[in-house]
């Protein structure tokens, strides 16, 4: 398993940055290769993305969700992966958002990009644009 860490401050309150991670639908217009999520009930979602040249599909479920402060899930099949994501309140109007990403690169293509860092730029990256597209809401 590989894990990743990563933060980004967005200046929007907390209740905004966490109610807007939750519209787990509208991953695809922040994460890079997410091609959709599909909220099935209230703790379980399908995915489908593009993952190093390799379309994947899998199923998660939402394992622990406190409003305003953390949500984490897990992969029940397919791609495996597991984390959370904190939403830390730096003041009226800031919040930090932590991600934390656990994953088990499947074959030699998505092991090379791991060891090349590729994942964890994607992930930077994928908040940076969560960044953006909150605070141009």
């Amino acid at each position: 398993m590989s894990t990743i860490e990563r933060s980004v401050d967005v200046h929007v309150p907390v209740r905004t940055a966490y109610d807007q991670w939750t519209q787990f639908e509208q991953f695809p217009h922040f994460m890079e290769g997410v091609e959709s999520v599909t909220q099935i009930d209230d703790t379980h979602l399908h995915w489908v993305a593009d993952i190093a040249g390799v379309r994947r599909e899998w199923d998660a479920e939402i394992t622990e969700q406190h409003p305003d402060e953390r949500i984490a899930w897990t992969a029940r099949d397919g791609a495996h992966n597991a984390g959370a994501v904190t939403f830390h309140r730096l003041d009226d109007d800031t919040t930090r958002v932590m991600l934390q990403l656990d994953f088990a690169p499947d074959g030699v293509v998505e092991q090379a990009g791991d060891k090349l860092g590729i994942v964890k730029r994607r992930a930077a990256g994928d908040l940076e644009r969560f960044k953006s597209y909150i605070e141009g809401r």
